[in-house]
């Protein structure tokens, strides 16, 4: 029987080194290793042998079968080899070509429109001031003349850290800090940010957005020169046809103070769905500053003036390319991102 399990090795032997394709090669082991296979069969027959012939006719199989396996495995790997070799043979590559550019990266909108409005201030000598986006209450409330239990507090909703803590829920704290820092000489300067409200989130609200505080302090400014200011800024921003109006509001923090609407640059002033058909579209909150602020940030009111104004950077976003819902900021939609070459 030894002899016969060396006689069905050779010719296995044989034939795998004849199989010259995956097919081949699984006929092979169909016909050599599997259920019905000539040494499984072999195997199988270790019964009708005499009991004292059985241990050494059981392990020459064994041993067959094991070589027979890795010549198998060995013969496998070495048909995937050749498969590679003749695709990439196939395969001409011309190295004379110009290599494929990698994608490359977008700037958030966000990003671009803060990008913009840097240049435009820049143009009219302000300069940017960095703030803390986690203030105390006496910044973000206080010193803006919102003291414990003032009413104008309702007007932002407020995630706090703590009693004294709270995650600032406008760009206007960087008015003391920016006072504090320059105080006496006078201030041109914009304040951009992260802001956080607790607020639900829907096609105009975020809880997380961008603002650009604005902020000049000197002798003798006026509402007019925060007219001019605006006016310049929205021309540039939106094109040099807007038209603005200025509406008498309130902001604890200035006084007088004004609402600031540009012409709805869909409908140009007739009326639409963005501008809820007035005509007109809100670009930003402004006014003069508060003695009380001037005060709290150093300056004698009595000799000095100043303006302020804020704008949410989405929102100046959302004008200027017509979108019309704000979640897709934050939507981590690439398809959102890469409309802005």
């Amino acid at each position: 029987m030894t002899v016969d399990l060396q006689d069905l090795e050779r010719r296995a032997l044989e034939a795998l080194a004849a199989a010259q394709n995956a097919e081949a090669l699984d006929a092979w082991r169909v016909a050599y290793l599997g259920k019905k296979g000539e040494l499984t069969l072999a195997v199988r027959g270790v019964g009708q042998l005499p009991a004292e012939e059985r241990p050494a006719y059981g392990k020459v199989a064994n041993e067959v079968k094991d070589r027979l396996e890795a010549a198998y495995s060995a013969r496998l790997e070495a048909l995937k080899q050749e498969e590679l070799e003749r695709a990439l043979r196939a395969a001409q590559v011309d190295v004379t070509l110009p290599g494929r550019r990698p994608q490359l990266g977008r700037l958030h909108p966000a990003t671009q429109t803060l990008r913009a409005i840097y240049a435009i201030f820049a143009r009219m000598g302000f300069q940017v001031f960095r703030s803390r986006e986690v203030e105390t209450d006496q910044y973000n409330f206080e010193l803006l003349n919102m003291p414990p239990h003032h009413p104008a507090r309702d007007m932002w909703d407020t995630f706090y850290v703590n009693e004294q803590v709270v995650l600032r829920t406008h760009t206007s704290p960087g008015q003391i800090h920016a006072m504090r820092a320059h105080c006496p000489a006078p201030i041109r300067v914009i304040l951009p940010g992260k802001c956080y409200r607790y607020e639900q989130v829907t096609m105009r609200h975020e809880m997380q957005f961008h603002q650009v505080e604005g902020l000049a302090v000197g002798r003798n400014i006026t509402m007019a020169d925060l007219k001019g200011t605006m006016v310049h800024f929205a021309r540039q921003m939106f094109g040099e046809e807007r038209r603005l109006r200025f509406r008498c509001s309130y902001f604890p923090f200035t006084e007088p103070s004004v609402e600031v609407d540009m012409d709805c640059i869909m409908c140009k002033g007739a009326g639409c769905r963005m501008c809820k058909q007035t005509g007109w579209l809100e670009i930003a909150g402004a006014g003069m500053v508060h003695p009380v602020v001037l005060r709290n940030g150093g300056y004698d009111p009595a000799v000095v003036a100043g303006f302020a104004f804020g704008m949410g950077v989405e929102r100046i976003a959302i004008l200027k390319h017509g979108i019309d819902d704000i979640r897709y900021f934050h939507g981590n939609d690439l398809r959102f991102v890469q409309q802005f070459a």
